[in-house]
């Protein structure tokens, strides 16, 4: 599984408004790589980030159900073998094709501050 390296150690704490803007792009994510659920996808996320971010129920469904209502996302009911049932979501065509344009656009934003940030920026020449 993949990890995001902390640059202190301290952990990273994002603005309720870059998280909100990066929860949508991370769960679309999560489920194009397989089929998950709720739980599974907090958990995920939480690895991912090394622990930088932790999100709780009440702020994954409210997105869960959003995206199923915009039909990025579907999901269906397991039942365990301990009689559980699980609701387990995938991506959808409209699901992937969301996750492209969100990658386009975070990718450009990248750019930028990369070229503000970098070592030699190259605005800073001209």
């Amino acid at each position: 599984m993949y990890s995001i390296p902390r640059t202190s150690m301290y952990t990273l704490m994002l603005s309720k408004e870059l998280m909100a803007a990066s929860t949508r792009p991370l769960i679309l994510s999560i489920l194009k790589r397989g089929e998950s659920y709720g739980y599974q996808i907090i958990q995920d996320v939480k690895q991912l980030s090394g622990g930088s971010l932790e999100w709780s129920d009440g702020m994954l469904y409210p997105v869960l159900h959003k995206l199923q209502k915009e039909a990025c996302i579907q999901s269906r009911w397991v039942i365990s073998k301990e009689g559980r049932k699980r609701k387990y979501y995938s991506i959808t065509e409209a699901g992937i094709a969301e996750l492209q344009t969100a990658k386009d656009q975070w990718s450009s934003i990248h750019e930028v501050l990369e070229k503000i940030w970098g070592p030699a920026p190259q605005w800073a020449a001209q």
